[in-house]
């Protein structure tokens, strides 16, 4: 295990510069297995994840190199191999073959998926889309087995707009018969990257960023060149430790239409933003303001994000509610807060957040990423020392996260337990 080390206290000041999103290359990645040739993909971050995913790929036969931030991924010579427990439980965004598996090869088996424990995650509404699509699946003994004989468009509705089921719907639809229409679609702008990415591919895909995603099946597709779009969460992420230290800091690599939600939140606490291209410099106030926050889907305001604004809210002056729509289990950063000595009382799905002038450093544990994440940004704050046990959580979905604090001024480092 590894344990991120912070002497607190420093306001943060400087550039940073954010990384290539881990939610949009990993589905990206998967798309490639739709066809067979060379598709090169820039801008891909250093991350657990991410390496897990081109495991994955490897395992079924693609030729995946890296040089830096740049993939080459040939994937010619894949086949559709059952994929075991072993790989398919380190990640959740590894259920993202399924649906161009299917397409490509007509079958697919593997192992439910897994990933951060953060609430009931079902592959219901994946399965359905497929079966909507003209595939038989089974599900018994851990493992999802399916097959067709040719995919055929169709009207898909979904009950919730789930980011996964989008991507896997969209992905088998490029490649079966006629159009399917996607109905209550996720609206993330991951998902408009993976429709730019299937295009130049040679895939008709549009609607993508709407509710209704329209994809015209097409005979085959071919390899291509794409740039990742940056990490909203990531941008999000320093914009808040920026704002829990008082800082002023100047985020580059931001596409700032895709975390407003996060800069609203912020302006209320009554930090200054401005944008300027695809950079956002904020100047934070000593004290930020008492904030309400409702998780939604996008373009509301994102479950990512709710443990780093519950972190921020604990330093608030008033009282902060944080309302979370949809995981159930995503407060488990709360007792570890508590012990930095945050005053946060919990009653069903709204943390109640008592703001306090200090907060004291403590050894905490991180329970997934973004409450990794949360934890870490309190630590910045906090008097004295922090010590964050389990910090190989933040390596799923944060690049040198630590080195990049350092050239902000502050005094954190990583070790091995």
């Amino acid at each position: 295990m590894e344990r991120i080390i912070i002497k607190g206290g420093n306001r943060l000041k400087g550039t940073i510069k954010v990384s290539g999103a881990k939610n949009a290359v990993l589905p990206i990645l998967g798309a490639s297995l739709l066809c067979g040739g060379e598709s090169t993909i820039y801008n891909v971050p250093r991350l657990r994840d991410v390496e897990v995913m081109i495991e994955l790929l490897t395992y079924l036969g693609a030729c995946v190199h890296r040089e830096d931030h740049q993939l080459r991924v040939d994937t010619t010579y894949v086949e559709p191999r059952e994929i075991g427990e072993k790989l398919m439980r380190r990640m959740r965004a590894s259920n993202l073959v399924l649906g161009p598996l299917l397409g490509r090869f007509g079958r697919v088996v593997i192992s439910q998926p897994g990933g951060c424990n953060i609430g009931s995650r079902p592959m219901d509404l994946h399965l359905r889309g497929m079966r909507a699509l003209g595939a038989t699946v089974d599900e018994k003994a851990g493992f999802v087995w399916a097959r067709t004989s040719g995919l055929v468009g169709a009207d898909i509705h979904l009950d919730v707009p789930s980011v996964g089921a989008t991507e896997n719907i969209i992905m088998a639809a490029c490649v079966a018969r006629g159009r399917t229409t996607l109905h209550n679609a996720a609206r993330e702008p991951e998902i408009i990257d993976l429709q730019h990415y299937l295009n130049a591919m040679g895939a008709r895909v549009s609607g993508a960023g709407t509710g209704v995603i329209r994809i015209e099946g097409v005979d085959s597709l071919h390899g291509c060149r794409h740039e990742v779009i940056p990490d909203r969460i990531e941008a999000g992420t320093h914009l808040v430790a920026a704002a829990i230290t008082g800082g002023d800091v100047t985020v580059e690599n931001v596409i700032a239409e895709f975390v407003e939600p996060v800069l609203a939140k912020l302006r209320e606490t009554g930090a200054e933003l401005a944008v300027e291209g695809n950079a956002v410099r904020i100047r934070a106030p000593v004290r930020p303001k008492a904030v309400d926050v409702k998780t939604l889907p996008y373009p509301g305001f994102p479950t990512d994000m709710q443990p780093q604004m519950m972190a921020l809210s604990s330093l608030a002056e008033g009282t902060s509610t944080v309302t979370e729509t949809i995981f159930e289990n995503r407060f488990k950063h709360v007792p570890e807060l508590r012990r930095l000595g945050a005053d946060i009382s919990v009653e069903g799905r709204t943390a109640i957040i008592k703001g306090r002038e200090t907060l004291s450093g403590a050894s905490v544990e991180a329970s997934d990423l973004r409450a990794g994440a949360a934890l870490v940004l309190a630590g910045l704050a906090a008097e004295n020392t922090t010590v964050v046990e389990k910090a190989e959580y933040l390596e799923r979905g944060y690049e040198r996260l630590e080195e990049k604090y350092q050239l902000l001024g502050a005094r954190i480092s990583r070790e091995r337990a």
